[in-house]
């Protein structure tokens, strides 16, 4: 059985953000990068918002798109 990383950002909500779990525990609904740095840096996963790397997949996993899909919410 294969280990998840400890971040996963869940596909696109209707809204167009993205719910964000560390460790299986829901810390947000990120509507962009910059977002998913800040919980993961909060959660305690990172340093500074800056120096995280959203694209490594042993820690972030990126479901339903990647790091740069953030549709525009539904009207």
């Amino acid at each position: 059985m294969s280990e998840h990383p400890p971040v996963i950002v869940h596909p696109p909500t209707p809204s167009g953000g993205r719910r964000v779990t560390v460790r299986g525990q829901i810390v947000g609904l990120a509507h962009g990068r910059g977002d998913v740095a800040e919980f993961l840096r909060r959660a305690g996963v990172a340093g500074p918002a800056e120096d995280i790397r959203l694209d490594d997949p042993q820690l972030v996993e990126w479901r339903g798109g990647n790091m740069d899909d953030w549709p525009m919410p539904s009207a």
